[in-house]
């Protein structure tokens, strides 16, 4: 059929009607104004009592960790950020007007929290983990505010982020948002108790636990359904924090309490990687707020519970030396040389609440990536006192890792050996030094 002149031209009316109004709704997707600047308010302006209770929100949330570059000043920001998707650096949020945030309101703090937008209304990378910010209250926000306008202004400009081609083009988290970004408030369960609830309110709001502890699309949100059910963080893996980790059975508040406030516990684990700074927070956070994390955590290990259990049995050593030497006899001489100081059966050193290798969780675990971080890049104890352990990245070949931590498994576990061992700790070390 041959079409008329107006045929093509009502046709193309339409077309033109089509494209105008998708770029309408893309750019009402897309633009959040900007908020005016204020004049930094003085820190005498600010009651004494919310910049404490800020201080303390702000531990939970670990903000001077990536808030702050090595050996740099507090909450000033430059810190590398590596994600799937490139490097960012993180934002001075210290009260500096023109690099920091002096100049910005509540409303605009409150905004870039909730929303992941700044003050001038560019779009913000959700390394600022807003998706769990959002159910954070107001009250909250307020004394977090309070506690970073009191601090020491730092003039220091983030450097530009490395990200793929493409995604520097700060719109696109417009869309991000529209996929992944659920601004719910938070709601109390009537049926669990206050602690319970307070627990869970700072797991799913500030201290943003499912942010390394839930696994993630491609792109880049945590998956529905699927929430602590484990994670990648920095290149370490994040045990899940519900009934599929496998040493569920063998945690309960206390013991939680214990490694969350000294990055340490005897009967699981010491504080390695990414976990290591957040032990070093809770360290300083009231005891009250790190015992409710450790009630609602475990109450998700042990969802059919009155509460979890009050006592877990701590786990037999393993001991199956004969067979691991026989089996490994190099990495035998290796672990006697190297290591039996501090994690032998009896050893003079294997005290000061280290954990046993047979009961802590990266030997035991299916995927060798934790205990090979663990010897390449070491353990440092989360404040003054705890647990320390040196790399062992430039003193061992790939070949003499892997046989050694073949041997420990053998040796510590029941568990069946690591498959491509040798190639997993060379994958691992050169992820390191990328």
């Amino acid at each position: 059929m041959k079409l008329s002149k107006r045929h093509l031209a009502v046709g193309a009316a339409f077309v033109s009607a089509m494209i105008v109004t998708g770029i309408g709704i893309a750019a009402w997707i897309v633009y959040e104004p900007a908020l005016p600047e204020i004049a930094r308010p003085s820190p005498s302006s600010f009651d004494r009592g919310l910049v404490a209770k800020g201080e303390q929100l702000a531990t939970v949330g670990d903000c001077i960790v990536c808030h702050t570059a090595p050996h740099g000043a507090p909450f000033a920001g430059a810190r590398a950020l590596p994600t799937p998707f490139g490097t960012l650096f993180s934002n001075n949020i210290t009260p500096d007007e023109k690099t920091g945030i002096g100049a910005w309101s509540l409303a605009a703090f409150s905004r870039a929290m909730r929303q992941g937008v700044g003050r001038d209304g560019s779009h913000l990378y959700p390394a600022l983990p807003y998706e769990h910010f959002t159910h954070v209250s107001d009250d909250d926000l307020k004394a977090i505010y309070a506690f970073l306008m009191t601090r020491q202004p730092v003039s220091q400009q983030a450097p530009e982020n490395q990200l793929l081609p493409g995604l520097g083009f700060r719109p696109l988290l417009a869309g991000w948002k529209l996929l992944f970004l659920r601004q719910t408030a938070f709601e109390p369960q009537a049926n669990e108790s206050a602690e319970w609830n307070r627990g869970k309110y700072l797991v799913d709001g500030l201290a943003h636990c499912g942010g390394c502890h839930t696994p993630r699309n491609l792109g880049g949100g945590e998956e529905k359904g699927r929430e602590f059910a484990g994670g990648v963080a920095e290149g370490w893996n994040a045990p899940a924090l519900d009934t599929t980790n496998p040493s569920a059975a063998t945690w309960n508040a206390d013991s939680l309490f214990a490694y969350l406030k000294t990055g340490s516990n005897r009967e699981h684990s010491a504080a390695g990687g990414p976990m290591g700074p957040v032990a070093e927070g809770l360290s300083r956070l009231n005891d009250a707020d790190v015992r409710a994390i450790a009630v609602y955590v475990a109450s998700r290990m042990h969802p059919s519970r009155d509460g979890a259990p009050a006592a877990v049995a701590a786990e037999a050593g393993i001991d199956n030396r004969s067979a691991a030497a026989a089996a490994h006899p190099e990495a035998d001489l290796l672990f006697e040389g190297a290591c039996s100081g501090c994690h032998a059966p009896g050893a003079p050193m294997n005290v000061n609440g280290r954990p046993l290798l047979s009961s802590t969780s990266d030997l035991k675990a299916d995927d060798p990536r934790n205990a090979v971080q663990t010897l390449l890049r070491g353990i440092e104890p989360p404040g003054e006192k705890g647990p320390y352990m040196p790399s062992f990245s430039n003193t061992v070949t790939d070949r003499q890792l892997a046989e050694l931590l073949a041997y420990a498994r053998a040796r510590f576990t029941n568990k069946p050996a690591w498959p491509d061992l040798e190639a997993a700790v060379g994958d691992i070390r050169k992820e390191n030094a990328e």
